[in-house]
């Protein structure tokens, strides 16, 4: 593990890359602590000192405090998200997009530049709502949070909370350009990873008041490694499918025969359904907050965190978005038409339509084992935290969003040193711990 950290510094290409995915992701955590104006900061921080368990405490995490600052980035990543999320739709849905994702990499440009126009009017909406919801909160001791309501206030929080949104939209596309790793579940994480300290914190005051005991924190921290554990182990986890090639003889050369195996991970989707979930159970919450009307503050209520109706529902987007998001990224018709094309088969399935239909049953099957697992993760320890009233960042969708991504990145940076003929940081290749690999054929 040594010998391959510290062939990352040896290649240069990955070396910058890593640096400027720091250093973007270091801008980000300044901006959470450069404050927007309009609030007093000490009521807003005694509001969310028992403000764990509903919609502004789940938005204070995946902003990584931002919330709780009240900072330019209150926004963070998610009406990018938010963006990405009905666009993917549209493909399927709207045909004038589908012909732009055929087109290639200027359809994607369009699409790309079309999500972008979107992050920004979701981000109008979405900052209109917490200005609103900011001028309704108070104090336990009756406090306002808000130093001046009006809508001064709320065009001013707009203006900012919508600029330092697209500021984060951008940090998040140099990322996944010219750093490693997926931008924004980087950002996500980095919010996430930030609020440890103060969940540790906040946890040592339950245990120093005795609204959880010692006994209590060893088990769920046993729980919590179990559950990293299993997420490190399925998100590993592979269907390899055996792919044979035909052999062609060009010359007096012979090409092809050998077997290489086509892998699918056991959870195809990844980390990105439950952060679309995430974003997707936070609208009713945020109509509820916009318009103060009986109907939707019942609404609001009950899709609060915690509550059955919230899980259930949840759980059912995290399998629509697992099935949805692996649809769009994997077809079985163009990886069967390439298999073709190339002379690789299935060995006792034929080339063609049986071999799409022959991969479309297996990806249901994983995708279905994958959401279940996914959901497993989500609500399981939130319930069992809920109980407790630990904070969010010791949820299921936390744990499993840095989990997730963490591998990810390391896949990616693992990636990098291979094609350097380098070890990867999880021993790969054949002179593990030895350093640089020499290149086939050389003596």
């Amino acid at each position: 593990m040594v010998e391959a950290i510290a062939n990352i510094f040896r290649v240069a290409d990955l070396r910058s890359r890593i640096l400027f995915t720091l250093a973007m992701l270091a801008i980000f955590r300044l901006g959470v602590f450069i404050p927007a104006p309009g609030v007093d900061r000490v009521a807003l921080g005694d509001f969310f000192a028992g403000a764990g368990d509903n919609l502004f405490g789940m938005y204070n995490m995946f902003s990584g405090g931002a919330l709780e600052q009240f900072s330019v980035f209150v926004l963070g990543i998610m009406p990018y998200i938010s963006a990405s999320i009905i666009m993917q739709l549209g493909q399927v849905v709207v045909p004038q997009i589908e012909r732009l994702r055929a087109e290639g990499q200027a359809g994607r440009k369009k699409i790309n530049q079309y999500t972008r126009y979107l992050t920004i009017g979701i981000a109008i909406i979405q900052s209109l709502a917490i200005s609103y919801g900011l001028e309704q909160m108070k104090t336990s001791s009756g406090a306002e949070v808000v130093l001046e309501a009006g809508w001064s206030f709320r065009l001013m929080t707009m203006i900012t909370m919508t600029a330092g949104s697209c500021f984060v939209m951008w940090l998040g596309e140099q990322i996944t350009d010219r750093g490693v790793g997926n931008g924004a579940s980087l950002i996500i994480t980095a919010g996430i990873i930030a609020g440890m300290p103060g969940a540790v914190l906040n946890m040592k005051s339950k245990l120093d008041i005795g609204e959880i005991n010692l006994l209590e924190i060893v088990l769920l921290a046993g729980f919590m490694f179990g559950v990293i554990m299993g997420i490190v182990f399925i998100e590993r986890g592979q269907r390899r499918i055996p792919i044979q090639y035909a052999k062609r003889v060009v010359g007096r050369r012979i090409y092809g025969g050998q077997a290489t195996p086509l892998p699918l991970k056991v959870n195809v989707s990844g980390v990105i359904p439950p952060i679309f979930a995430s974003s997707m159970m936070m609208f009713p919450a945020t109509v509820g907050t916009v318009y103060p009307h009986p109907i939707f503050e019942t609404l609001s209520s009950q899709f609060m965190p915690g509550t059955w109706v919230y899980n259930l529902t949840y759980v059912g987007m995290i399998v629509f978005f697992a099935y949805f998001y692996t649809a769009v990224t994997f077809n079985p018709v163009d990886v069967a038409d390439n298999l073709r094309k190339n002379g690789g088969y299935i060995p006792g399935v034929r080339p063609g339509k049986q071999t799409a239909d022959y991969l479309d049953r297996i990806l249901t099957r994983l995708t279905g084992g994958g959401s279940v697992y996914l959901a497993a993760v989500c609500i399981l320890p939130t319930v069992l935290t809920t109980m407790y009233g630990l904070p969010f960042f010791f949820g299921g969708t936390g744990l499993l969003i840095v989990v997730g991504v963490s591998l990810d990145t390391v896949a990616q940076i693992e990636g990098h040193l291979l094609t350097q003929h380098y070890d990867g940081l999880l021993g790969s290749g054949n002179s593990r711990g030895r350093g640089r690999r020499k290149p086939i054929g050389s003596v």
